[in-house]
């Protein structure tokens, strides 16, 4: 099996300007992302950025980037930019992990990309971790999936699925066995799947729950989901996420 990891970055962000290139322990957040990538199997990995400071920087680190469109809607049509201009075929598999996950783990790289190789079935592949408490089940933040007896996602929400009937019925004090599954945002996909992507309407469910990946299953199409054992070390999102990840890696 052989795969393309792609890494879109957006220079402006809403709640930590300037992301990509934020320093975590001499590094700029998304060649630290970059670096940890290519100790998976990919046979290349490749940044995806709105803007050449991005490129520049990748480029002074020994990182391949190339820039894409600024005014792109999504990562998803980012990355599909970057497939046609890298020259990927429609069979190819494409990894798409995020430019804030500084602490990714390559093992769980290669398990994305190779459960979708393994589910024909599927244009597309992610990743799911049992929820350890119930907080993070009420949790709005904390995106969930339910899935089918053969691993496929039914249904993504914020809101605390599977819910269970008689164990809530005065609170959620404990959780349901088999544990609940947080979903981490790390998606394999099939690029002739991830060029078609953007072509399709956004579905009602997507736009209430702002969740893109309700899209894919709005139009019938399926997505395989790995569940790890081990819980991801944690993204950036914010000032304070940032410095926890400084204090990890320090």
């Amino acid at each position: 099996m052989s795969f393309c990891v792609l890494i879109p970055a957006r220079l402006n962000s809403t709640r930590l300007p300037r992301k990509p290139l934020a320093d975590i322990a001499g590094l700029p957040m998304v060649v630290r992302v970059a670096k940890r990538a290519a100790q998976s199997s990919a046979a290349r990995v490749v940044v995806a950025a709105d803007d050449t400071e991005i490129v520049s920087a990748c480029a002074s680190h020994g990182v391949h980037a190339l820039l894409t469109r600024a005014d792109h809607a999504t990562g998803s049509d980012r990355l599909a930019e970057a497939c046609s201009l890298i020259g990927l075929a429609d069979d190819d598999i494409v990894v798409n992990v995020q430019g804030d996950e500084p602490l990714i783990e390559a093992s769980l790289i290669d398990a994305c990309a190779s459960l979708l190789a393994q589910h024909t079935d599927c244009v597309m592949s992610t990743v799911a971790h049992a929820i350890g408490d119930a907080s993070e089940l009420l949790n709005t933040n904390v995106v969930k999936v339910v899935c089918d007896g053969s691993g496929r996602a039914l249904y993504f929400s914020r809101a605390p699925i599977p819910w269970w009937r008689d164990g809530y019925a005065d609170g959620v004090a404990a959780l349901a066995q088999p544990r609940p599954l947080r979903h981490v945002g790390l998606y394999a996909y099939q690029v002739g799947f991830l060029k078609r992507f953007p072509t399709l309407a956004a579905s009602p469910l997507e736009a209430v729950e702002s969740l893109e990946q309700l899209r894919v299953l709005w139009h019938g199409e399926r997505i395989a989901v790995h569940v790890t054992h081990t819980r991801p070390g944690p993204g950036v999102d914010t000032p304070q996420d940032l410095e926890r990840v400084r204090s990890l890696l320090a």
